[in-house]
């Protein structure tokens, strides 16, 4: 229980990663508030996380308006008083050529994956300074952003390089808070919009899911993708006492796909 009475607030937190890593944190001891786009699904999550024991709260908002993200901080602070650890899972993506990304595809990423991600930070670091008391920032970015081959589209990629960039910078500014500022970079990752672009990829190739899904994992050294709770393992350890000499870091969590 090394999150004993911490409180984490996650977006994306309806399915797959943002939902395992709600998980992951109650079951190291934190109360979560889960935020999503869904509310039905974030229910779900809250629900899971209250039979882990834990408190939670369902924060319905879109990652891209920032009167949602404002709204979303408050509303988190009404219901547990405070914010300790921030988790800024919110992406979307699709699967698409270079030269299909249209500028619609361009505004629709980086709404979310990136400014999203940075006014969420930049929120959530007001609330841990006005605290004074510290706290964790963890952004879920993607081996995309270190130039993954294997990305879903050119703009996903460039705005997963966005969270990682932003991540260094606000550790460097935010150090002197006590605010730890950290990145994960999942490669292949066994989620609900991992299968809906390897769907895409599917079409556009002529290939079959399955074999779409053989050659993936030859790709990967370690020989398998992640599960969403490969994820929450490092959002668990980024927030808990054995990371609070970690800071603007960009984990890899990808089997070996990419190694730098």
């Amino acid at each position: 229980m090394q999150l004993e009475d911490k409180i984490a607030l996650v977006t994306g937190a309806g399915r797959g990663m943002g939902r395992a890593i709600s998980l992951g944190l109650a079951e190291a001891g934190a109360n979560v508030a889960v935020s999503d786009i869904d509310a039905s699904t974030a229910e779900d999550t809250a629900v899971a996380v209250k039979q882990l024991g834990r408190e939670s709260v369902v924060l319905p908002a879109d990652m891209g308006d920032l009167n949602d993200i404002d709204r979303m901080f408050r509303q988190a602070k009404d219901a547990f008083g405070r914010i300790d650890i921030v988790v800024n899972n919110a992406g979307v993506t699709k699967f698409l050529d270079i030269m299909d990304v249209q500028e619609e595809d361009w505004d629709r990423i980086h709404r979310v994956n990136a400014k999203g991600v940075f006014f969420c930070m930049q929120r959530a670091a007001r609330d841990l300074i006005d605290q004074g008391q510290g706290g964790r920032i963890i952004n879920i970015a993607s081996i995309a952003g270190k130039g993954y081959a294997g990305t879903s589209n050119a703009a996903y990629a460039a705005s997963k390089g966005a969270v990682i960039a932003m991540t260094h910078i606000a550790a460097l500014q935010l150090g002197r808070y006590d605010i730890n500022v950290n990145a994960i970079c999942p490669g292949s990752t066994l989620t609900a919009m991992a299968a809906e672009t390897m769907a895409g990829r599917s079409e556009r190739s002529g290939q079959t899911m399955r074999e779409l899904e053989e050659a993936r994992d030859a790709r990967i050294p370690i020989g398998r993708p992640n599960d969403p709770e490969d994820i929450a393992a490092m959002a668990v350890f980024l927030a808990g006492p054995g990371a609070r000499n970690i800071t603007g870091q960009a984990f890899n969590v990808d089997g070996g796909l990419v190694m730098h």
